[in-house]
């Protein structure tokens, strides 16, 4: 990747873990999140969490669980 690009992704790394923990303030809850790199991962899908606390994605399989 030349210097260019990299300037343009910064950020973690999308979808490199199977299990995140998210608070209520990073509701509405995407995967991946709005604080990883998008350029090598699926498209963004919003998860449904509130009502159990828990969700999976359906692209990468990551499960995400609601702390509060």
């Amino acid at each position: 990747m030349n210097e260019s690009a990299k300037s343009h992704h910064t950020g973690k790394p999308a979808n490199t873990e199977s299990s995140y923990s998210v608070k209520r303030a990073d509701l509405p809850l995407s995967c991946p999140t709005p604080d990883m790199v998008l350029w090598n991962s699926h498209p963004r899908v919003y998860l449904p969490i509130e009502k159990t606390g828990r969700a999976k994605c359906p692209y990468c399989g990551a499960q995400f669980e609601l702390e509060d």
